[in-house]
């Protein structure tokens, strides 16, 4: 009888433990209703079945994709976009038992209607941003970071309130575009690129004129530099000519009027000109008379 006491009550014992694993949460009900919750992991002490029974709640890190959304942006337009949400039951005695009551301690239910909301949240956060702030060539357009922040405040109280789920991260797996968002959003992407290089000519026109009118302004002063020193040269060359012209003069009258006929006669025969002239006149006389002689005491004609 002292042995079967002593096995019934060490049975009685090994039924009153609880277990508490890491990343787990146990729930004491009794007769049925939630009684307290343990969250420290090791062992505790509950009433044997049926007046006490310990349920564990999966406090681990859990994704649930909200699959291929069709939803509208601002502008009119449709997207597809997938999302994901990283979530956890919140390790605290009412959110736990908070979840306990909305899915029945299930979490592939908690998944689904996780979904359900998430998808609903995509709808109305798309409706607040143009696609071009999702969908463009330019990185600096692009919003996605906004977009999921703005996503994960529509779901996280709401989870946390409804399934007692703290939300840890809401991401975007996939944004694509349907055949006619696409269509449209080429058209637009080409009459942005249009009007890129519609500007980009004008500039480059514009640049081109300036360029073009600053050269020829240029190329005018260094013309008139140049006319205004040919000027001066050429006036100096005349003034030099004339002194030179005035020293061959009063050293020889005779010769410098012989020379000067000479050039004159250069200048206006050519090999293929037929002149019928008198001789007896200047400058041909030159050609009758011959060269004068000079008086070798006084350096002019006798």
């Amino acid at each position: 009888m002292g042995w079967a006491a002593l096995l019934v009550a060490f049975a009685i014992a090994a039924a009153s433990l609880v277990q508490v694993r890491s990343g787990e949460a146990t729930v004491i009900t009794r007769f049925g209703n939630p009684s307290r919750v343990l969250l420290e992991p090791g062992l505790s002490w509950r009433w044997p079945a049926p007046f006490e029974a310990a349920i564990p709640v999966d406090l681990r890190l859990r994704t649930t994709s909200s699959g291929l959304q069709d939803v509208g942006t601002r502008d009119g337009l449709r997207i597809i976009v997938q999302a994901y949400v990283a979530w956890q039951v919140q390790g605290d005695p009412d959110n736990v038992q908070r979840f306990m009551r909305a899915v029945q301690n299930q979490p592939d239910e908690a998944a689904r209607q996780i979904r359900t909301f998430v998808g609903s949240a995509l709808e109305t956060t798309a409706s607040s941003f143009d696609l071009a702030n999702l969908v463009n060539t330019d990185a600096n357009q692009v919003h996605i970071a906004d977009f999921e922040a703005q996503l994960r405040q529509q779901i996280d109280q709401q989870l946390l309130a409804t399934y007692g789920v703290r939300v840890v991260q809401v991401g975007i797996e996939r944004l694509t575009l349907p055949s006619v968002t696409l269509s449209a959003t080429v058209d637009r992407m080409r009459a942005e690129r249009e009007t890129i290089a519609t500007e980009r000519t004008a500039i480059g026109k514009r640049e081109a004129a300036q360029i073009r009118s600053a050269a020829e302004r240029d190329a005018r002063i260094v013309q008139a530099d140049a006319t205004v020193k040919a000027a001066e040269i050429e006036a100096q060359s005349r003034v030099e000519a004339a002194q030179i012209y005035g020293h061959a003069y009063a050293g020889s009258p005779q010769l410098y009027n012989l020379l000067r006929s000479l050039d004159t006669l250069g200048t206006i025969v050519s090999p293929d000109t037929k002149l019928i002239l008198r001789t007896d006149a200047a400058p041909f006389r030159v050609l009758v008379d011959g060269p004068p002689t000079l008086d070798s005491n006084s350096g002019t004609k006798p």
